[in-house]
């Protein structure tokens, strides 16, 4: 493992302050500096970029980020046990960090950045899920954010990035590619953290549309799709019968038979059905 800085290991970091991962906050380390440096680059170039990153742990994504040029770094960590290994980093790259000790979920972190804003992160498997929905849910589009980085435990990863008529399609993959473009860039397994996960890892990254893919409310879309996901076998107009007493007229008037399933269902035909359902 090559040094990406001239700070100390991860290792070192991680013996000198103690810092024992926690499964209460969903902890997995990554201490492979080259590994880091190549999620950060994963997102692009940062050198003209404020950069938010969840759950640095010991910082060796944030030293990563910040070597690869990111112009800010504003690091969310809640384990207030790692905030003096997050000061040395800060103290070797002058300026360009700043650290919160906070819950992800609790603040505004998009009022203190500058745009273009990237989101990277290895995001606690506790929280990862629902800060990427709240990130792809904003009041108002587009959002604060240009990119998001993430890493995921794989199945989710799938399940984000998923096509119509696989089984990992639903509504994670239909509310983001309704308004992003997302791939897998990564693939990371439970040996290159500390400690190893029961699962494998992955790097999804997720670029904005400045438009949604096809028009549609989107409070209305979310209502259906997770009616027709909430019990995935049954057939469409079973559950969606709940929205209309002629559900299986409307699904035919967009050309989706009443016998389909939702995993066959394309994000068009959903926002067709919704704009159908809205008049």
């Amino acid at each position: 493992m090559s040094a990406i800085d001239d700070l100390p290991p991860l290792r070192e970091v991680i013996k000198s302050h103690g810092l024992s991962a926690k499964k209460s906050l969903g902890q997995n380390f990554l201490l492979d500096l080259n590994l880091t440096a190549k999620i950060a680059r994963q997102a692009g170039d940062l050198t003209t970029s404020d950069v938010l990153e969840i759950g640095p742990g010991p910082g060796g994504l944030t030293r990563a980020l910040l070597h690869e040029g990111a112009r800010k770094v504003l690091a969310v960590e809640k384990d207030a046990r790692c905030l003096p290994a997050l000061a040395d980093i800060a103290a070797h790259y002058p300026g360009r960090l700043e650290v919160i000790n906070e819950d992800a979920l609790a603040i505004d972190a998009a009022s203190r950045l500058t745009p273009p804003i990237r989101v990277v992160a290895n995001l606690p498997y506790n929280v990862g899920t629902e800060l990427l929905v709240r990130w792809l849910t904003p009041e108002k589009w587009p959002p604060f954010w240009d990119s998001l980085t993430l890493m995921f435990q794989r199945e989710v990863a799938e399940r984000i990035v998923a096509a119509p008529g696989s089984k990992t399609y639903g509504r994670l993959s239909i509310l983001t590619q309704w308004r992003a473009e997302a791939k897998i860039v990564m693939d990371l397994r439970p040996g290159a953290f500390t400690p190893p996960p029961k699962v494998s890892s992955a790097v999804v990254h997720i670029k904005r549309r400045d438009q949604m893919l096809f028009e549609a409310d989107e409070k209305r879309l979310t209502r259906i799709v997770a009616l027709a996901f909430q019990q995935r076998r049954k057939m469409l107009r079973a559950s969606l019968k709940s929205l209309s007493p002629e559900i299986e007229d409307v699904l035919q008037s967009v050309g989706i038979a009443p016998t389909e399933r939702a995993e066959n269902v394309s994000i068009e035909a959903f926002c067709a059905l919704t704009r159908a359902l809205t008049r």
